[in-house]
This record gives C-alpha cells, sequence and structure tokens, in this order.
C-alpha cells in the first residue's frame, strides 16, 4: 500500500499543503484545551471532536503520534468563579476537569497522549520568562514582566495584523507600565487571596499566553508538527505563542496552523446573555453522544457550523440507518469484525487526508450503508460490512453493538413526540410488511408513503430488482 500523503490548511501559508514533518514517521500535535471554570459547552466539543478526527488519521498513517491538549487551572475566570460559587479555586477546577473528561468520552474523544495543567508547570515557565528576559525580548516593570512586541520582527505574521490595527493581548486592561500598548504579560503579581509562587520577579502566576509555550517546550520541544485550536485563538494568544517560542530559542515554532471555525445557536454567537449557552451535559439528555459528535462533523471544520434542533436530528437519522445497514447484514454464519479485519474505505482515506473532507467521507458512508443492505450474500455482505466500520473508526463512529446503539438512537428524545420519527423495530417490521403487501397488490401510492416513513426513521429502504421482482409474483400452474 503506498504512503497516505495528508494535506491540511495551514493558518499561516493560508493555503493547503502537504503535511510536514520534523522526524519522519513521527507527528506531534498540541491543542489548546479548556480553561476550567465552568462546564464544557458545545464550543468546547467542536475542537475535541475535529482534531480526534485528524488523530485517528494520523495514527492510521504514522508509526508514532504524540498528541497534547492541556488544561488551563489558574486563570481570573477560575477566582471569579470559586468566589462566587464560595468554595476553594481547587474544587473549581477538578470539578470542571472531571465534567470536561467525562463528556469528551461520551463523544467517543479518545484522551491525548498528555493532559498537563498549568499548575504543574510553574518552573517550566518561569525559565521560559527567563530566556526571554536573556534575550533581550521580555522587561519586569511594576511587579510584572512583559514580552516586547517592538523586539520581535515578524509579530503578527499569523493573523496577517498589522501593528496599528493590534490591540493588547493580555486579559488585563491596558497599563501604564507597558512600553507599548501591544507588549503582553508574562508573570503578573498575586495578591494573598489568590494563587501564586515564588519567582525572581515577585510572587504572582502567569499570564495567558505563556503557558501553552512552556507546555509544549516541556512536552513536545520546538519545532512541532501541528499545532491546533479554534479560530478565536488566532489572535492573540497563538500569535504571541509564536513571538515566545521563537524569540525564547531562535528556532522555528511549528510547522503546520490548523484552526477550526465557531459555532453559532439558530444564526447568534451563543452568550450567557443570550442565554443560548449550549452544554454538552445538556445535550447528552437529548441525543445519544454519536448523534452529536455526527452534527458536530457534519460541516467542514473550517467553517462556522450553525446548531439547531434539525441539525442534531438529521444525524440520529443518519446514524439509525448505518447501524440498521450493519445490523441487518449479520446473518448466524457471519460475525463482526474485529479492529485488525476492518479497513477503512479508499474514498473515505481519501477525503479524510484532503483536509478532513468529511463531506465526501460521510457520502462514502451513505454508499457503502446502501451496498451493505442490498448485498445478498456473506461473501458480498463481508468487505462491505468490514469497510464500513473501518471508516467509521476514522471518524469515531460505529463502534458499538448495532442493536445497543438502535435502542439508543430510537429512544425518543425529551422534545420529540413518540409518534414522531423514531419508531421501534415491532413499528419499522409492520410497516416494511405492509409497505411490501402494497407493492404486490399495486397500491403504490400507499407503498411510497410508507416508504417516506422509513426513510425517515432511517431504515434503509432498498429497491434493487431483486426486490422489485416480489412485488410482481411469476405465475404458476393450477
Amino acid at each position: 500500500m503506498e504512503p497516505l500523503t495528508i494535506q491540511l490548511h495551514d493558518s499561516l501559508s493560508r493555503r493547503k499543503r502537504p503535511l510536514q514533518l520534523e522526524q519522519p514517521d513521527r507527528v506531534t500535535l498540541y491543542v489548546c484545551g479548556p480553561t476550567v471554570y465552568d462546564l464544557p459547552h458545545i464550543g468546547n466539543a467542536r475542537p475535541a471532536v475535529v482534531f480526534d478526527v485528524l488523530v485517528r488519521l494520523l495514527r492510521h498513517a504514522y508509526r508514532q503520534v504524540i498528541y497534547v491538549r492541556n488544561f488551563t487551572d489558574v486563570d481570573d475566570k477560575i477566582n471569579a468563579a470559586a468566589a462566587t460559587a464560595g468554595v476553594p479555586i481547587r474544587t473549581i477546577t477538578e470539578r470542571t476537569i472531571a465534567a470536561y473528561q467525562a463528556d469528551m468520552r461520551a463523544l467517543d474523544v479518545l484522551p491525548p497522549d498528555r493532559e498537563p495543567r498549568v499548575t504543574e508547570h510553574i518552573s517550566d515557565i518561569q525559565f521560559l520568562i527567563t530566556q526571554l528576559l536573556d534575550r533581550g525580548h521580555a522587561y519586569v516593570a511594576a511587579g510584572h514582566v512583559l514580552f516586547e512586541v517592538a523586539s520581535f520582527a515578524s509579530y503578527g505574521q499569523l493573523s496577517g495584523r498589522t501593528k496599528a490595527g493590534m490591540q493588547a493581548g493580555a486579559r488585563v486592561e491596558v497599563a501604564p507600565f507597558k512600553r507599548d500598548p501591544t507588549d503582553f504579560v508574562l508573570w503578573k503579581p498575586s495578591s494573598p487571596d489568590l494563587p501564586g509562587w515564588e519567582s525572581p520577579w515577585g510572587r504572582g502566576r502567569p499570564g495567558w499566553h505563556v503557558e501553552c509555550t512552556a507546555m509544549i517546550q516541556r512536552h513536545l520541544g520546538f519545532p512541532i508538527d501541528i499545532h491546533g485550536g479554534g479560530q478565536d485563538l488566532i489572535f492573540p494568544h497563538h500569535e504571541n505563542e509564536i513571538a515566545q517560542g521563537c524569540a525564547a530559542t531562535g528556532l522555528p515554532y511549528c510547522r503546520t496552523w490548523m484552526h477550526n471555525s465557531f459555532i453559532t445557536v439558530a444564526g447568534q454567537k451563543m452568550s450567557k446573555s443570550l442565554g443560548n449557552v449550549l452544554l454538552v451535559r445538556d445535550l447528552l439528555q437529548m441525543a445519544p453522544g454519536e448523534a452529536i459528535r455526527l452534527a458536530l462533523l457534519a460541516s467542514h471544520y473550517r467553517q462556522p457550523l450553525d446548531w439547531n434542533q434539525e441539525r442534531l436530528d438529521q444525524a440520529r437519522r443518519t446514524l439509525i440507518a448505518f447501524y440498521r445497514a450493519l445490523s441487518s447484514a449479520v446473518t448466524g454464519d457471519e460475525h463482526r469484525p474485529c479492529a485488525a479485519e476492518s479497513r477503512p474505505d479508499p474514498i473515505v482515506l481519501g477525503a479524510l487526508a484532503d483536509d478532513l473532507n468529511i463531506s465526501v467521507a460521510l457520502a462514502r458512508l451513505h454508499g457503502l450503508s446502501r451496498e451493505l443492505q442490498w448485498a445478498t450474500s456473506a461473501a458480498e455482505r463481508g468487505p462491505l460490512r468490514a469497510s464500513l466500520l473501518g471508516s467509521g473508526q476514522l471518524l469515531g463512529l460505529l463502534q458499538k453493538e448495532p442493536h445497543k446503539a438502535l435502542a439508543g438512537l430510537c429512544s425518543p428524545p425529551r422534545q420529540v413526540a413518540a409518534s414522531e420519527a423514531w419508531l421501534s423495530e415491532e413499528a419499522i417490521a409492520e410497516l416494511q410488511r405492509r409497505r411490501q403487501r402494497a407493492r404486490q397488490e399495486g397500491d403504490f401510492s400507499l407503498a411510497d408513503r410508507l416508504r417516506r416513513q422509513l426513510i425517515d426513521a432511517g431504515v434503509p429502504v432498498a429497491d434493487s430488482k431483486a426486490v422489485r421482482s416480489i412485488a410482481t409474483p411469476t405465475p404458476t400452474d393450477p
């Protein structure tokens, strides 16, 4: 088998290009994780799912993949949440990390190889800051350490912003002790009631941007092959990461930058003020995690995704159709292929290798599902089932036992009446019998209506010649 060529859109060069690696057959990937002050919402889930698919693809193609995704567990938002709840800061962070991990498991997101926390890397952060001071890229002022943007000539290369259009990149208001408004905080003082660590610059805590650079330096080294995150992180966070890493070491920072686009809800930006923030935990009460995952994948990762009920319902119907095809393909003399027997379809593999072209991959899954439903022998069904399962594995889909998956997918969600599309196995069998009888009797209008009900319930309807022949039985001699 020829090596797989993976092409990804690089946010820095603004074009799609073949993946470039620092070492052959080894990929290093870092994705910015959540700031753990509140339960994860659907916007937090999108990058987790998108880069999970990328990691699955990379592990299929390369011998070694090292995937790191961090937790920001020291931040002003966390301090505020703890003060509001009247609990210790660590209570907030531990509770939120556990909730995030549980919700991502429910979406079938594989755990990264490493999940570093900022509070575990204070010495690494201080080392990086010392490097920047020694090289003349940072300065101390009023108990703060700040990065001097003017000292890094290529600042703005990722975001494409000019200095005139930039704003300060720190999570504090522009302060008079800054040499320039664009300079950003590397270290800031902490009052006795806030988290803090001793340092050469006084007791304090790290700024937001420095943490990821320090953790990358500690766990992966520069340059890394792929850096991912949400589009909102391009500026200032990722722009500042490049400046810190390159200025501190003199080395390139990252070979490929990937950014997923944002999520809206019914056409509006998610915000607490609008009351439309959708928690993953609440969505899991409305649909299985696999349906939520597929709904998140239904749009290309670089395109905005508008979340609505129809999107989730369609994902559910699609999965029902896929699982019904898998279920109908298994007879007494066949078995479910093990992981070693499952093979991704070449079209699916090629689509994902083309900058995660999910639409082409899903279209092929639909095709495989129909072919599997129409197959008439075990010799045909076996390879098709293995291909559908192997392709689904790359997407993080279709890895459950069909009857268990269908039981969850066919259960009525809270806001959908049981009389709608979610039909029981008995109801589906009765519709199929009625449709077959209508076709045999020539009542094609009724047969078409019943066919639509079955399709709406996610049931594959095969009208091959072999099936149609049943509707016109061969006459026999009396």
